[in-house]
């Protein structure tokens, strides 16, 4: 599926900005940790849907990279 590039525009920032807030980073932080993020490749390519996940979801799962509980994910 594949999603509409401005609305997944907006989810970027919004999960880019709730990230910030819940981890108290700086939004630049959080923006760079998000477009190196393995979450960020998945939604990209529209894998599994991830796009289509709550936002709630996808920064739970950021959180745990952040964390270094995906250190050995691949790329795709």
């Amino acid at each position: 599926m594949n999603a509409n590039p401005v609305l997944l525009q907006k989810k970027y920032a919004r999960i880019i900005e709730k990230f910030a807030r819940k981890k108290n980073i700086s939004i630049d932080e959080s923006l760079d940790f998000f477009y190196h993020s393995f979450t960020y490749e998945l939604m990209s390519k529209g894998i599994s849907d991830m796009h289509c996940m709550s936002d709630e979801y996808l920064i739970e799962d950021l959180e745990r990279e952040y964390s270094g509980e995906y250190v050995n994910r691949k790329a795709i």
